[in-house]
């Protein structure tokens, strides 16, 4: 098969996996009020999926060192389309909803990285980042498109009809990939040992544990935002009175998602031209200082907040590419599987406390209330001082086409 037929293979189905994905943060303010539950609660809903994510992906990832991760890719996909219909059908309050969660985000754990092993076995050299970044746009794109998708279709239907959209876009994903994904031989390690579970010739390889600590405190801020923005811009519109007309915190939610996507893949490529390391230090930098201002303007004009939150997006997202990228391209190739899923295990335990942790210091600072949210964002500028000194103590590589740079 083709480069390109593979790629655009992988992914629709990504879109179609992912289509619901964001279903629940954009019904959040809705599930709070129906269940009751309180902002503390309500992170674990949202945050939970990261859990089930992290402890299922190094399994599920190393697998594919060992298996061919078509059969990985297919059980992950089977498995999210059963946990967002019983969410759908069955989720009635905190806890139903917590376990389906779970289940979904371990059914993403054999989708996400399997898939993308997938197309960095078969794609190499220059072209290999690129295919990473168009991967991870897919992904974008789609998650972008679940907030308003979820929120039309909750409008015209109810909530559970939204989420349940997801199980049928995941069903119709398993179909896709069942036909077009080619089966395939893993690659053994170069040293002849291959244990499933043995990560420590993964985590001496200091180039990609720099980028996947990256990740870990770039998805916690990514998932932070992503699971909140809609009850942070819903409190703003009630706090301040504004009317928000067709600029509802859904929509604005999806506008996140869309300039995440252009961010992620324009993020790869200055990477790539202008010295990967140092990009992805500035962005760092840059997000910093976002994240100390944004929740405060909840008390001064919705159009204020929402026009930050997209900015605040195009910062977040722009090095998401690039650190994947490098992590994929920093690993040996019989432990990519291994490497990535030490990463994305990195990557999704910060996306399981990003939320969490930003609720429960919203309960802490009073409950919603502009300081409330201001301190609640500040935390995320704290746990980002991670990234640089991961950088400057690890000093990874840069990839194959990447500009060389002085750094440090």
């Amino acid at each position: 098969m083709s480069p390109i037929r593979l790629i655009a293979g992988v992914c629709t189905a990504q879109v179609l996996v992912q289509i619901g994905a964001f279903s629940v943060p954009a019904l959040l303010p809705t599930l709070i009020a129906e269940w009751s539950m309180t902002n503390t609660e309500a992170g674990w809903v949202t945050g939970i999926f990261y859990l089930g994510y992290t402890v299922s992906v190094p399994v599920l990832v190393s697998l594919t060192d060992r298996v061919d991760p078509k059969r990985v890719y297919l059980f992950g996909l089977a498995l999210v389309a059963v946990s967002a219909a019983g969410f759908a059908l069955m989720a009635d309050d905190f806890w139903t909803a917590c376990l389906f969660r779970t289940i979904w985000g371990i059914g993403w754990a054999g989708t996400y990285m399997p898939g993308l092993k997938a197309l960095s076995d078969l794609i190499e050299g220059p072209r290999q980042s690129r295919a990473v970044a168009v991967h991870a746009a897919s992904i974008g794109i789609s998650g972008a498109a679940s907030f308003v998708i979820a929120e039309t279709v909750a409008v015209w239907l109810d909530w559970r009809w939204a989420i349940l959209l997801g199980a049928a876009g995941a069903a119709l994903a398993f179909a896709v990939m069942a036909v077009v994904l080619p089966r395939r031989k893993p690659t053994p390690p170069e040293d002849g040992h291959a244990g499933l579970l043995d990560f420590r010739p993964v985590l001496r390889n200091k180039s990609a544990l720099a980028y996947s600590l990256c990740y870990c405190v770039h998805t916690w801020e990514m998932s932070a935002l992503r699971s909140w923005v809609v009850t942070f811009l819903a409190f703003t519109a009630v706090h301040t009175g504004a009317t928000v007309g067709v600029f509802t915190p859904a929509t604005i939610a999806t506008s996140l998602g869309l300039i995440g996507v252009w961010a992620s893949v324009s993020g790869n490529e200055v990477a790539i031209r202008f010295g990967r390391r140092n990009f992805i230090f500035g962005v760092f930098l840059a997000s910093m200082a976002m994240a100390c201002g944004i929740g405060f303007t909840s008390g001064v004009s919705y159009a204020l907040a929402a026009g930050l939150s997209i900015v605040y997006a195009g910062l977040i997202w722009a090095d998401s590419s690039s650190l994947t990228a490098g992590t994929v391209g920093s690993a040996e190739p019989g432990r990519r599987g291994a490497t990535m899923a030490v990463h994305s295990a990195l990557g999704y335990f910060g996306g399981f406390l990003g939320p969490l942790a930003l609720g429960a210091i919203l309960d802490l600072a009073g409950g919603a209330s502009p300081a409330g949210w201001g301190i609640a964002f500040v935390h995320v500028a704290v746990i980002l001082l991670v990234g640089p000194l991961a950088l400057l103590i690890l000093r990874p590589k840069g990839l194959a086409g990447d500009r060389p740079e002085p750094f440090g």
